[in-house]
């Protein structure tokens, strides 16, 4: 393991807009991605929660990539997610990324059985990497455990670390917890801790953590590259003081109703995109005065 990380930056939690008939819209989707690139962005985490992946059979997410890489977005640009609760399919997905060249993955546990010890979390994971066997990927854990009931431990992580030093890179960790990323940070010189809440990128990155890959970045990616830019440059404290306060508005007022349907809501109202509007069920679209109100305090944003 480098004392480097492999993985460092701003990296967007990107949302994926859906067609009249609830396909994903790629033609939008791969302008989006674009755009957050274009905003500062060092890549873009498609296929993730903010993404609705785990609403999408495994011909769509293999589409929605394809068609990232045909719009022209860098390979190296792009980190999907690829875990799904079968093994033999996460391996499906990690292989067709690699086939296109995209060699970086956030990969979730099988998240369907709870209650699983880190023995069978490590069996998982070994037998997915060794079942993949290319040198060229780079897997970033996803700890979420919110959402997944799946847990990934401090000593999980180090076991998977000493068994694949050139694989497993990094965590996204989406708990919420600073402690546990600062004690990932301190653990595992040289691997990448990417923080899934925009508030905490700043702290993070002071304590020397790798960058983010989070939500609101679909809406305030320019505040968050400043953030990271300058954590540290006492010289532009104001500046990154104003990004981060401009970075907690954005992210508090996404959580004002559902978090996936409103991040999807407001970067319809960034770009005049209705078609944003809808996420897929059991997901719904803001009602029309969740709509009404959120229109309302979007426009007073920064």
């Amino acid at each position: 393991m480098t004392t480097e990380p492999r993985i460092k930056g701003v990296y967007s939690a990107a949302t994926t807009p859906l067609n009249a008939d609830q396909s994903p819209d790629i033609g939008l989707f791969t302008r989006h991605c674009q755009r957050l690139l274009d905003d500062g962005c060092h890549g873009v985490a498609l296929l993730g929660t903010t993404g609705e992946a785990n609403s999408f059979s495994l011909s769509e997410r293999r589409s929605i990539l394809e068609g990232a890489v045909k719009a022209g977005i860098a390979p190296g640009k792009l980190m999907p997610g690829t875990g799904v609760a079968a093994i033999p399919e996460t391996v499906e997905l990690t292989r067709h990324a690699l086939s296109l060249g995209v060699t970086r993955v956030v990969m979730l546990p099988p998240f369907y059985y709870k209650g699983v010890s880190d023995d069978g979390l490590f069996a998982a994971y070994a037998r997915i990497i060794e079942a993949i066997g290319d040198d060229r990927l780079q897997v970033v854990l996803y700890h979420i455990p919110q959402v997944s009931g799946i847990p990934l431990s401090l000593s999980l992580v180090g076991r998977l670390i000493e068994a694949f030093p050139d694989t497993v890179v990094g965590i996204k960790d989406s708990a919420g917890d600073f402690a546990n990323m600062e004690a990932l940070i301190a653990a595992f010189p040289g691997f990448s801790v990417l923080a899934g809440a925009d508030p905490l990128l700043l702290p993070l990155v002071r304590a020397g953590g790798a960058g983010c890959i989070t939500a609101t970045s679909n809406l305030v990616a320019a505040s968050l590259r400043t953030v990271y830019d300058h954590a540290n440059d006492p010289a532009k404290a104001a500046v990154v003081e104003t990004a981060q306060a401009r970075i907690n508005a954005y992210r508090s007022l996404s959580n004002s109703y559902v978090q996936i349907p409103t991040i999807k809501a407001m970067v319809g109202l960034k770009h005049g995109e209705p078609a944003w509007t809808e996420p897929r069920p059991p997901l719904m679209a803001l009602n029309t005065a969740e709509q009404a109100d959120l229109a309302a305090k979007f426009a007073q944003l920064p």
